[in-house]
């Protein structure tokens, strides 16, 4: 055995540094991805309301597509990090490999989908024929060509899953300066290139996964790693698949149920809106809104990746002592990162909003929109930082529960009951929905120290000894 191996630094640095060193990065990337989402829609919308109206509706098929990828590899992620916290690299190295498998036949899945599903998905909430053709154009490219989004996230969730942050955040660093110079250049035709507007966005958009994907698979192949992907003799095990999707499949449901929160609340809104202005200018408004909580939720999933593969480690070394520390920095992170993020849409919801080329009536909706919306911050760190120790000790139901409560038990239901008496009170249903999340996070947190993290005293009785 390796001296690296032996001594992997998620067992043995000290905690404050070892969580900020595999953090830091991810947020950074994470910051870089969400800065990519709202340039992206600002380009968009440039080209017309109609074009954001189509990308917003676009947007929770293509979040469907992402969290097929992210939740695959969350689950992947986690077994790695348990196999090599116990000392099993063969396991891990196994893991890794059903990994790229199964990003390869995820991509099949969404070249159906793309194909046949994109018109009648927008169709459902627009008869506008220039939205419709708008976001066809943007679904059939973007899902079609998936193949390097799913491989460059599998590669990356493989890559933390070892501690490896830095690998990662130059790949989606890649990814997204690619994607940001290329957006103006295929959306407006600058230079050589043909004006396609909405179209242009999606093609710009797959072209940076590609470059993305041709990235990591060459780290993956010509560097040396704590696991190693390999289809030599490879078959695909029943018991490696299920161990990757008790938290895999969760975290799937967990990422997609946002795709349906996005399309329950424009179902909402085009139901009680008066009018077709009040109806695209609020869906311009939460689409708008989306984007822009991306760059205060993004870091802290970063926060997340970092912290996840540390606890995972380290409840497979059974040192609880060293999961809790890690728990709590990510708390109190999160919880500063939150408290910022909401003084920005509390204060800067204007400034925000002209971003986008907003009209006074996007604005006028748009600003207390934004404000009720992001009293669900600070709640949401705490939710967050509980849904990853979940993940990472293999309790991927607990997260899924959270996460149907808080987008679809909780929500849906608040936000219908409150647009019937006025459509601006049902942004409350978000913070409403988040506070129910929380308290569900404790009891989950409860449960799991009486019962699993109980355990694990006696070996760390023996530690400290």
């Amino acid at each position: 055995m390796s001296e690296s191996r032996a001594l992997n630094k998620m067992g043995t640095k000290s905690m404050f540094p070892l969580l900020m060193s595999m953090s830091l990065p991810a947020m950074f990337s994470m910051l870089i991805q969400a800065l990519y989402n709202i340039v992206d829609s600002i380009f968009v919308s440039q080209v017309g309301s109609n074009a954001l109206n189509a990308v917003s509706l676009a947007y929770p098929l293509q979040m469907i597509m992402i969290s097929f990828a992210v939740g695959t590899g969350v689950g992947v992620n986690s077994l790695i990090a348990r196999r090599l916290g116990a000392k099993r690299y063969d396991e891990a190295s196994d893991a890794a490999t059903h990994g790229m498998a199964i990003a390869v036949f995820t991509w099949l899945l969404f070249v159906i989908i793309g194909a046949f599903f994109s018109r009648p998905f927008i169709s459902i909430f627009s008869d506008n024929e220039t939205i419709v053709t708008y976001g066809t154009q943007y679904l059939n490219v973007v899902l079609i060509a998936s193949i390097g989004s799913m491989v460059s996230v599998m590669g990356e969730k493989t890559l933390q899953a070892t501690g490896n942050m830095i690998v990662p955040m130059l790949t989606q660093l890649l990814g997204a300066v690619i994607n940001i110079v290329l957006d103006p250049l295929f959306i407006h035709g600058y230079w050589i290139f043909p004006r396609l507007e909405v179209l242009g966005a999606a093609i710009a958009t797959v072209i940076a996964q590609f470059c993305s994907m041709f990235f990591i698979i060459t780290i993956l192949v010509v560097k040396k790693h704590d696991i190693k992907i390999s289809f030599k003799n490879f078959k695909l095990k029943a018991s490696v698949l299920k161990n990757i999707y008790i938290v895999g499949f969760p975290a799937i449901i967990m990422q997609s149920i946002g795709s349906v929160m996005v399309s329950g609340i424009n179902g909402i809104i085009s139901a009680f809106a008066g009018s077709v202005a009040i109806k695209e200018a609020y869906i311009n408004v939460f689409g708008i809104y989306f984007k822009l909580q991306s760059f205060v939720f993004m870091p802290v999933f970063g926060l997340s990746q970092g912290t996840s593969p540390i606890i995972g480690y380290n409840y497979g070394a059974k040192n609880k002592k060293r999961m809790y520390s890690a728990l709590k920095i990510c708390l109190l992170v999160a919880g500063v990162i939150m408290t910022l993020g909401m003084l920005l849409f509390q204060f800067g919801s204007p400034f925000l909003l002209s971003l986008f080329e907003a009209d006074e009536l996007t604005v006028e909706l748009g600003v207390p929109a934004f404000k009720v919306i992001s009293l669900c911050f600070i709640p949401a760190a705490v939710g967050i930082t509980f849904s990853t120790l979940f993940q990472a000790v293999g309790k991927g139901i607990r997260s899924m529960l959270m996460s149907i409560m808080r987008q679809l038990l909780v929500l849906l239901p608040a936000a219908f009951i409150l647009a019937q008496v006025d459509l601006l009170l049902l942004w409350y249903a978000f913070p409403i929905a988040e506070v129910v999340a929380l308290v569900a996070a404790l009891l989950f947190f409860i449960n799991l120290v009486k019962h699993d993290l109980k355990k694990l005293d006696e070996v760390n009785d023996t530690l400290e000894a």
